[in-house]
């Protein structure tokens, strides 16, 4: 797969028209193994292409460009719900149109639903003079994921916007803490599963023993340590889940296998990209993240299960605006 940003030649020019924007919104990886809910980090690829246009009256259309059933509803979308807390606080008279190219499938596990609320923010917000700051674009976004999951939560949506990695130290009251990306490639396979985030949050324990708490905690401060000291080691340590991947992971033919092999063959580590099916692995070279994929794609073929994989890079932009 290309490991590039997406370009503005890349894709043909906004049907848009006056008043209108072509975002480019990317994929995510929420939990970064031993993160749950607080930590995330932004892809090059896949992304969403969406095209966002100024409308002067006080509606919301949310369309498709790929013949993906979508909810008339915009309170019902994923990127139609953020535009209408955006416009509770907009004193225009005014509205917005979406048309969306969906490249980042939904239930993919990669941040689909974020990539719909945060492209339609940036893109609106852009129309609008950039009048509302980042947080305050989290803050509408994450309208988005509770259509999606039930449950407001930034561990893609705040990625997404920022890029890079992202600490989400708090939801209430917001605090985003950006952390510096480490210079790495990530690997990620999707298996063509469905897993839609409410079951797989509806699964979870909701009481966890103190003693993995703790582990949990030593990891997830072990893993922001080694991302701002770009400890790759450290790194590699800290990528260990003893709360939410022992239950999910249940969810994912051959997962078990797969992390085994991948870490053998040089991966840092990695595991199950947000609610799953995506698994992702990070490495220190390309070539390593090649052969973490080939291993990825044989133990999909071997057990019959389709599936695509993207060998890309941490963005440190986030949603792209195209000039």
């Amino acid at each position: 797969m290309n490991n590039n940003s997406p370009s503005t030649s890349a894709a043909t020019s906004s049907p848009s028209g006056a008043g209108g924007i072509r975002v480019f919104s990317p994929a995510t990886v929420a939990n970064l193994v031993c993160g749950f809910d607080v930590l995330g980090l932004c892809l090059h690829e896949p992304y969403d292409i969406m095209d966002v246009k100024l409308l002067d009256e006080p509606n919301i259309i949310v369309r498709s460009a790929d013949g993906y059933p979508l909810p008339e509803d915009p309170a019902q979308n994923t990127a139609g719900a953020p535009l209408i807390e955006m416009l509770k606080e907009v004193d225009e008279n005014i509205g917005f149109e979406v048309l969306i190219h969906k490249r980042i499938k939904p239930g993919s596990g990669v941040g689909s639903s974020a990539a719909s609320a945060a492209g339609a923010v940036v893109a609106a917000n852009h129309l609008l003079g950039n009048r509302f700051s980042k947080e305050q674009l989290i803050q509408f976004a994450m309208f988005g994921e509770k259509v999606a999951s039930g449950v407001k939560h930034a561990d893609n949506i705040a990625p997404c916007i920022y890029g890079g990695v992202t600490l989400i130290r708090s939801i209430f009251p917001l605090d985003i803490i950006p952390l510096t990306a480490p210079n790495l490639y990530v690997t990620v396979v999707h298996p063509q599963i469905e897993v839609r985030t409410a079951d797989a949050r509806a699964i979870l324990k909701q009481k966890v023993l103190l003693k993995d708490a703790i582990k949990q905690w030593g990891n997830v401060g072990g893993l922001v340590a080694g991302f701002l000291k770009e400890d790759y080691d450290l790194i590699g340590r800290s990528l260990e889940d003893f709360i939410i991947e022992p239950v999910r992971s249940m969810l994912i033919p051959g997962f078990d296998e797969l992390k085994k092999k991948c870490k053998a063959a040089g991966a840092l580590g990695g595991g199950i990209s947000g609610s799953g099916p995506s698994v992702f692995m990070l490495s220190k070279e390309e070539a390593t993240a090649q052969q973490i994929a080939q291993i990825m794609a044989a133990i999909f073929t071997r057990i019959g299960i389709d599936f695509h994989t993207y060998v890309t890079r941490i963005n440190g932009e986030g949603v792209k605006v195209q000039q």
